[in-house]
């Protein structure tokens, strides 16, 4: 005798053909944050929409824009950023936090290209900026712009 309510059993059937019949490919994902490392601690970075929304409200305009249009970005505008990357993640994490950082990061070696490159776009591809194509195609031409300077 067939039941007639619900759909619990005509789901199940659906379910387990499913599984033998489904090929399609895993999406790709992205990371879920870049880190950024000065001295023997690894920060967190990932804008969230919080964030995103403060610096476009603060800089009156768009992150991709801030930080593409007229080459390298001034190095407070990065330090923003960054500011706004850790913060969810850090509790309190201020500006004066940040600069001392990078002091600490330059003296370890760093750049304000190296910041650009390895810190701030990075950030911003795993924030949802880029897709993941798009991100890994723009990390390599960094790398291959920062190995031509």
């Amino acid at each position: 005798m067939q039941k007639l309510e619900g759909l619990d059993e005509d789901l199940m059937q659906e379910e387990e053909s499913e599984k033998v019949t489904s090929f399609e490919e895993e999406k790709k994902k992205r990371k879920p944050f870049h880190f950024w490392t000065v001295g023997e601690k690894d920060f967190k970075m990932k804008l969230n929409t919080s964030m995103i929304t403060k610096l476009e409200n603060k800089y009156r305009q768009n992150i991709i824009t801030l930080v593409t249009e007229n080459g390298i970005p001034p190095l407070s505008v990065m330090l923003t950023v960054a500011q706004a990357a850790i913060v969810p993640w850090e509790h309190k994490f201020s500006y004066e936090k940040v600069k001392k950082l990078f002091d600490a990061w330059v003296d370890e070696g760093g750049s304000q290209m190296k910041f650009y490159t390895d810190i701030i776009m990075p950030t911003l591809a795993v924030s949802g900026f880029f897709t993941p194509e798009q991100a890994e195609s723009m990390l390599n031409s960094l790398e291959t712009a920062e190995d031509l300077i």
